[in-house]
């Protein structure tokens, strides 16, 4: 029952990420620069939830497995926009640096049911 409700709690916190992505590239500047990087954030970020989401459908396990691993793989490179949003002080840190938190904190649950995926 555990791991059903972590897969769960998984989804929905993926889900409210990209809101909450959402809502912070809505509130970014007209810059180019701005623009470019929140195209790019929200594309990856929505993306862990939408391959968690593909994962649930799969038809085996190594398909599942797979979307897993391309979920984490844009948890990444979630993490890098949002680093480079906060570095080029196109942001406030206290923001970011929540979201950085919650992403990182996805990461590492996605990457430790991969790992029990690829022992298993």
């Amino acid at each position: 029952m555990e791991d059903r409700n972590l897969k769960t709690n998984l989804r929905e916190r993926c889900y409210k990420f990209s809101l909450d992505i959402i809502s912070l590239a809505d509130v970014l500047s007209n810059k180019r620069s701005s623009q470019i990087i929140s195209d790019q954030l929200i594309r990856s970020a929505t993306s862990i939830g939408a391959n968690l989401a593909e994962a649930k459908a799969s038809s085996s396990r190594l398909e599942f497995k797979k979307f897993y691993e391309i979920a984490l793989k844009s948890a990444n490179e979630t993490k890098y926009w949002l680093e480079l949003l906060k570095d080029a002080k196109l942001v406030d840190n206290k923001s970011i640096d929540k979201l950085l938190n919650e992403v990182t904190q996805i990461a590492n649950m996605i990457a430790r049911a991969v790992i029990k995926l690829k022992n298993f």
